[in-house]
């Protein structure tokens, strides 16, 4: 019998793309959706409480870089070992991310202890919205350990090809969370009135039942790969390349939280609003950008398989495939925000101080992430190849090196509307360093197969 993987190397390129990320994609945007229904029910609380749910995305934004960086960590070497058809490291590359996933939760218990509250009282000055950010973020970092274990699940889910059991787990966990938000948040059906808090435990509660359904659908329907937790033999090798590859996922989501953190202090001296405001503008781009993750990590799978492999034109051909489809999908999302801002801004119940910050933001912004598509694809290539070191610095000079800086500078004109040009310039810069290097890396990894 073959195994399920094998269509890596065999399925038609654009059939293989297809078929596996279109349920990757579903699932990513069903989990946006459920990250945008958690703002706009909270957003019915208060505008306090929604600015404190914002300030809190950039610590939620980093579990959420770790786990992925653990989960590409591990796709990718299962993806090069099932290539090889080397069975032992298989198993034990897939134990070694389950513990390191454990070990990513142990700290974040510890973060939600001691670090939350300084972490909120930074970005703001209002009692209420500290109030609000430290009830909803302790809660999410303490009990973080079902978004990493979700994620890990997923993913070698998807390096088998198995894509279609990972949109069952997310959709499990965001239909729980969805149902959950509106009976914890307004305490429907007898339950008590938790506000925030209940926004926090409603996801919890999602994330641990994805996990556990993550669990069971692997157990049973992954056969190729075994978590046998007593066969665990440690080996420092493989920690160190899960982390070496997945390093440059959670630095870009770990310089990302650290830009919106950044952001929120340039930000808070226009007023909550304007904090408000960019929460806002990071949900919909959430919307906007999940749909391309989602061919990125399927990308990573094919790569690394046709890679270990050593099927060049397999790799170029699913790469040129990737582009125009990741491409053509942002093009999408950014003329919704062209076209319809006030309406998405309404979802949130806007204020009108909240719309007239908002509503040039978002067409301005938009016009940023018309070479997003190519940029993501290219630096989920870089990952699989190995080329850890540009796959780090691309995140590092588009958000730390110009759009921060440049936001600070454009910020000194006292007009808002003038920071959000440096979105344009991060993201033109940040491609064409893409292009550069991809280049490069055909050339001399994937041309000499």
């Amino acid at each position: 019998m073959k195994n399920k993987s094998e269509k890596l190397g065999t399925m038609p390129e654009g059939r293989l793309l297809f078929t596996m990320s279109l349920p990757v994609i579903i699932s990513m945007l069903v989990q946006a959706i459920y990250n945008i229904v958690d703002s706009i029910f909270v957003s019915r609380i208060s505008e306090e409480a929604l600015a404190a749910v914002s300030i809190s995305f950039p610590m939620q934004n980093i579990m959420i870089g770790v786990g992925v960086g653990i989960g590409v960590g591990v796709a990718a070497l299962l993806g090069r070992f099932l290539g090889m058809n080397d069975t032992r490291r298989v198993e034990q590359t897939a134990l070694h991310g389950f513990f390191m996933c454990l070990i990513a939760g142990m700290i974040f218990v510890l973060v939600g202890i001691f670090l939350t509250r300084p972490f909120i009282y930074s970005q703001s000055t209002s009692a209420q919205v500290r109030i609000y950010g430290h009830d909803y973020l302790s809660i999410v970092c303490i009990c973080s350990f079902g978004v990493f274990l979700q994620i890990y699940f997923e993913k070698i889910l998807q390096s088998t090809g198995l894509t279609v059991y990972t949109m069952l787990t997310q959709l499990t966990g965001a239909i729980i969370n969805i149902i959950l938000d509106p009976i914890l948040i307004f305490g429907l059906f007898g339950f008590p009135r938790l506000e925030v808090k209940g926004a926090a435990i409603a996801t919890i509660i999602g994330q641990l039942t994805g996990a556990f359904m993550g669990y069971l659908i692997n157990k049973h329907k992954n056969l190729e790969i075994k978590l046998i937790f007593s066969d665990f033999k440690y080996s420092n090798e493989l920690f160190r390349e899960i982390f070496r590859i997945g390093l440059p996922s959670m630095i870009m989501n770990s310089i990302g939280s650290l830009t919106v953190y950044m952001m929120n202090l340039i930000l808070k001296s226009f007023g909550q609003a304007a904090v408000a405001a960019f929460g806002v503008l990071f949900k919909l781009q959430s919307f906007v950008f999940m749909p391309i993750y989602g061919i990125s990590n399927t990308m990573v799978a094919i790569v690394s398989y046709n890679y270990g492999a050593r099927l060049k034109e397999r790799i170029k051909k699913s790469t040129k495939i990737a582009n125009i489809s990741a491409t053509l999908m942002i093009l999408f999302g950014a003329a919704l925000m062209q076209v319809f801002p006030e309406e998405l801004l309404g979802l949130f119940h806007a204020s009108n101080d909240l719309l007239k910050i908002g509503v040039p933001m978002l067409r301005t912004v938009s016009i940023s992430y018309i070479p997003v598509g190519f940029s993501i694809v290219a630096v989920s290539i870089f990952q699989s190849l190995g080329n850890s070191k540009i796959a780090i610095a691309e995140p590092i000079l588009r958000q730390i090196i110009v759009l921060v800086p440049l936001a600070y500078v454009f910020s000194l004109t006292g007009n808002i509307n003038n920071i959000w040009l440096s979105f344009i310039f991060a993201e033109g810069i940040a491609a064409i360093l893409c292009i550069v290097y991809l280049k490069k890396d055909f050339r001399e990894k994937i041309d000499v197969l």
